[in-house]
């Protein structure tokens, strides 16, 4: 950042918040996990952690959420360590946001803030990049509340935007619903466009497997390492946040294509949930989803359930037809005796441990690629007339010919299928007979 940039002192000094109700069961996260996991977040931006707490309710104020002795205390705390940043794990109201920001005298953000700066930083393609200025746009102007002192300026009205008087509140707000009316449109555009892309791909019919996982679980590691790619691979939360894709050879020979996806995350707030779920249309169409588990971390269960979750609402799980894969992954940070019990653990259960880091497990990881896609086709003997090079053109394009033999004018072809091809291919034939 050059000089001439402004920015606030001390700003990535920071102070993260998770906010616990007392009186609330306990989940499959514990509170300190929350808390670090928040603090994950934060680190994903570079941000500065001076001090991190998990902070008890009996109940949420909704003038400040927290009690008056903790916003006092932590007042006090940011004050003497000049944090000018506090990031609170929780869904603020703009009233709460608001009050904390005068009563500490430094930036306050929501857990959507947070995210949304994230997802700012990270987008690359073109719809990425609308799908975080829509989301953030609508977040916004949920914060335009008339409290707001620097929005209540009375104004002369601009001509085109309205008459004399409105109010730099009205003004902010339509401006935004403006540019929230022309992102969407733009959006629908962009979709059109993928939708074409897609369609265009399964004309040259190569199999979608879609890696998904918990935000962190090393799938943007394990990609790179099944396509000798760089893709980039940090270890932090949300590294990767647009679809990426390339073609990957299985051990039969066959090709495939490899889609490595967004982090899913808890309490994903429901506005973003909808704006990046044109980031998970590869999900959608996969033919198998290998949903990666980072088996090294204490809640690997819960993310796995939240995962699953997300999965379920796109239609994109077992229950939808759809074949999923689960891989344990980060073996190699298992002490020995942990990856023997885990190891015994999976044995028949169709999952797999794998370390994307040192290689250990992925000849089995795309062997069983290759098994569940060949178990999802159908395999079927033709014979043809040589004549007829427009059918064995097509089982040549959309199958896999895994025996031939040409004698007294016929092909005499076994060929691999998927059942709704073998249809198609059949109705052809009805059709031309």
């Amino acid at each position: 950042m050059n000089e001439s940039s402004p920015s606030p002192p001390v700003a990535t000094r920071t102070l993260v918040l998770s906010p616990v109700l007392r009186s609330a069961p306990q989940g499959p996260r514990s509170a300190e996990a929350k808390l670090e996991e928040a603090a994950g977040l934060a680190r994903a931006i570079d941000l500065d952690i001076v001090h991190q707490e998990v902070v008890r309710l009996a109940e949420p104020r909704p003038a400040t959420l927290l009690g008056a002795g903790a916003v006092e205390r932590l007042g006090a705390l940011i004050a003497e360590r000049s944090i000018g940043l506090a990031v609170i794990d929780w869904a603020l109201t703009p009233v709460q946001q608001r009050n904390l920001e005068k009563a500490w005298n430094c930036k306050v953000i929501d857990r959507t803030g947070l995210i949304l700066e994230i997802f700012g930083e990270r987008a690359r393609t073109a719809e990425g990049k609308l799908q975080v200025e829509l989301a953030a746009l609508s977040y916004q102007r949920s914060r335009l509340v008339r409290s707001w002192t620097h929005l209540e300026r009375q104004r002369g009205g601009f001509g085109f935007l309205g008459g004399p008087g409105e109010s730099q509140l009205e003004i902010d707000r339509r401006l935004i619903g403006q540019r929230i009316a022309k992102l969407k449109k733009e959006l629908a555009d962009v979709k059109r466009t993928r939708s074409l892309h897609r369609r265009a791909r399964r004309r040259v019919p190569l199999p979608v497997i879609a890696l998904v996982g918990y935000t962190n679980a090393g799938k943007s590691t394990l990609f790179n390492a099944l396509t000798r790619s760089a893709v980039t691979a940090k270890d932090l939360l949300f590294a990767t946040l647009d679809p990426t894709i390339r073609v990957l050879k299985l051990p039969s020979g066959r090709n495939v294509a490899l889609s490595d996806t967004v982090g899913f995350i808890s309490d994903l707030p429901t506005d973003l949930v909808a704006a990046f779920r044109a980031t998970l249309e590869e999900v959608v169409e996969a033919d198998i989803v290998l949903h990666l588990r980072d088996v090294a971390h204490p809640d690997s269960r819960a993310q796995a359930k939240d995962v699953e979750a997300v999965l379920a609402d796109l239609e994109a799980d077992p229950l939808h037809g759809h074949t999923v894969i689960e891989v344990l992954n980060k073996i190699d940070l298992l002490s020995a005796e942990e990856r023997d019990t885990v190891k015994a653990q999976i044995r028949g259960s169709g999952l797999l441990a794998v370390s994307a880091v040192t290689g250990e497990g992925l000849d089995l990881l795309l062997a069983e690629i290759d098994r569940r896609l060949a178990a999802a086709r159908e395999t079927r003997r033709y014979r043809l007339s040589l004549s007829d090079g427009g059918a064995i053109a097509w089982l040549y394009s959309h199958g896999t010919v895994l025996e031939r033999h040409d004698a007294d004018g016929f092909a005499d072809l076994t060929v691999s299928l998927e059942a709704e091809d073998r249809a198609r291919f059949e109705r052809r034939q009805r059709h031309h007979a």
